[in-house]
């Protein structure tokens, strides 16, 4: 039986801005592949499977380096959420997973938990108590592992002509 690999979570910056850029393109279109048509897959993909500089800079974004530093996973939270920045039902100051992802050739290593539990803690932090996400169709399952509820689908628009489906859902802190 082999060792667990080392997997260090940090603040992303600047010079991650790549590596993630690199990561989203390589693995959204292999993992989201089965669950959508190709013209999701051809008109929204290439959209969503692009690194955000101001996202990756804000303070509110992680990557997962392995032991050699490569940027395995990354993704973020970041304050705000439904009326006055509150969850449904005021259940108090919420937050948003952002962009979230973990090389596809990796899965099931621990990266994505390990993410996790680094972007629960950050929220905590932040003093957030509810935090909300547009998962993919795929990450569903994932996200009810990690202790989110389905909320329901949700049509997210890229751009005018172009949407994205997805599944809203939430987790309480």
């Amino acid at each position: 039986m082999g060792t667990a690999p080392t997997l260090t979570v940090r603040p992303a910056g600047r010079a991650d801005i790549a590596a993630v850029d690199a990561l989203l393109a390589l693995t959204y279109p292999v993992l989201l592949k089965a669950d959508y048509p190709p013209s999701v897959m051809v008109t929204a993909v290439p959209l969503i499977a692009r690194a955000n500089p101001a996202l990756v800079t804000s303070g509110h974004y992680f990557v997962v380096a392995d032991g050699e530093g490569r940027v395995v996973g990354a993704g973020g939270c970041t304050p705000g959420g439904g009326p006055g920045g509150r969850g449904a039902g005021g259940a108090g100051p919420a937050g948003h997973i952002r962009h979230v992802v973990a090389d596809h050739r990796r899965l099931r290593q621990g990266i994505g938990r390990r993410l996790m539990e680094r972007l629960f803690a950050h929220a905590h932090g932040q003093g957030l108590r509810l935090l909300l996400c547009q998962s993919t169709r795929t990450a569903v399952p994932f996200y009810r592992a990690m202790g989110f509820v389905a909320l329901g689908p949700v049509s997210v628009e890229l751009r005018p002509g172009i949407v994205f489906p997805a599944e809203a859902m939430a987790r309480p802190l």
